[in-house]
């Protein structure tokens, strides 16, 4: 601010943009509140509460309903969509993405050597913590409600380092080993059964706003396995079943199924001499 600025019109100005722009830190909170509280609920490893009862459980999922209904009036307030409806069919869909998420905790817990059990891996990995997060945020991604999805999946990469995006497709027994650095685009289609190492992206060749609408990111079909740091781009790139990328790849042709794609490369070893 210039000496001949005030506070008074800095202020005006950020109070005009405050009543344009209202949705704050406050609703961010309360979304990772929410994810947290549901996660709990899925999850005995997540709670910090230990539910006996069968009564005590569905207390709170009425609790977890009460709470969405809130945090989703101010979002929706001018829109289309309706937030009781959105809710509704929120919660009825809970058992399908619950069993969702077990068939992906066996999935890493069966493909990863180092796994001691299936509660391993819901409670240390965080590829199963992303997976989680996304599949929730998915739920709300096709019921229309952008901001609150991309919230919650924000809040799983700021928490694990794995970056999904809300809009993309994932079938069931995905596996995500470490996962450090993943990064998967808003029209990525992802088959069943498939396992991606950390530092992937499934990307877009262009960023052009213009074609935001379209497919932008990779397919990628059942029985794939991506390793370590490659990169896929192009919404044309299908990677076909029952396929390997190695690691260090960059691809954005498709991949017939059951094939092996490899980057060739040298690795010299010399000995020092002795003196």
């Amino acid at each position: 601010m210039t000496k001949e600025t005030t506070y008074s019109d800095f202020a005006r100005i950020l109070k005009m943009r405050r009543d344009d722009h209202s949705l704050g830190f406050q609703l961010k909170k309360s979304t990772q509140e929410f994810v947290d509280d549901l996660l709990a609920i899925l999850f005995p490893h997540l709670c910090k509460e230990e539910f006996y009862t069968q009564e005590e459980i569905e207390s709170r999922l009425i609790l977890l309903e009460r709470n969405l209904k809130r945090l989703l009036i101010p979002i929706l307030k001018d829109s289309s969509v309706d937030s009781d409806s959105t809710v509704r069919e929120f919660m009825q869909v809970l058992p399908e993405l619950h069993d969702k998420l077990w068939l992906d905790a066996e999935a890493i817990t069966s493909g990863d050597p180092a796994a001691e059990s299936i509660d391993e891996v819901i409670l240390a990995y965080p590829g199963f913590m992303a997976i989680a997060i996304y599949r929730i945020a998915h739920e709300f991604y096709i019921r229309h409600v952008p901001i609150f999805s991309r919230l919650v999946t924000e809040y799983a990469h700021q928490i694990t380092g794995i970056d999904i995006h809300p809009g993309a497709r994932i079938g069931t027994s995905f596996a995500i080993d470490h996962g450090t650095g993943i990064v998967i685009g808003e029209s990525t289609i992802i088959g069943n059964n498939v396992k991606i190492y950390q530092g992937v992206t499934l990307g877009a060749l262009s960023v052009e706003k213009n074609l935001a609408k379209s497919k932008r990111h990779p397919t990628i079909e059942d029985n794939v396995v991506i390793y370590a740091q490659a990169i896929i781009l192009g919404g044309e790139t299908v990677v076909g079943h029952h396929s390997v990328i190695g690691g260090n790849v960059w691809l954005t042709t498709c991949v017939p199924p059951f094939s092996s794609v490899y980057q060739e490369s040298k690795v010299t070893v010399r000995q020092k001499e002795n003196k």
